[in-house]
C-alpha cells in the first residue's frame, strides 16, 4: 500500500493566526528559540497496492480543487510514501 501526501500551508504573505497563537505559547513556556510558526494541513490519500502517475496526477487536481483554498494557501508538496504496516 502507498500512502500520496499532500500538504497545504497559508501563503506567506498572510497571517496566520493560529500560528501567532502556538508561538506565542512556546514564548510563555520559555521557548524561544523559534521566530515563526505556521500551521498547515496534512492530507493522506492511501492507495491500494504501488502508486502510478495517474494516482499523483489525480492527487495533484484534488490538492489544487478540493483540498486547498488557492486564494489564501498554497500547495507546497506532494508525494509518495511506504505505508509503515
Amino acid at each position: 500500500m502507498a500512502i500520496i501526501v499532500v500538504e497545504v500551508m497559508p501563503k506567506k504573505e498572510l497571517l496566520d493566526p493560529a500560528g501567532k497563537a502556538v508561538l506565542g505559547a512556546l514564548h510563555r513556556q520559555k521557548v524561544n528559540d523559534f521566530a515563526e510558526v505556521r500551521i498547515g494541513k496534512r492530507f493522506e490519500l492511501h492507495v491500494d497496492g504501488p502508486a502510478a502517475q495517474s494516482h499523483l496526477e489525480q492527487a495533484r487536481s484534488l490538492a489544487e480543487g478540493l483540498l486547498s483554498n488557492g486564494v489564501i494557501e498554497d500547495v507546497v508538496d506532494i508525494r509518495v510514501e511506504d505505508s509503515p504496516a
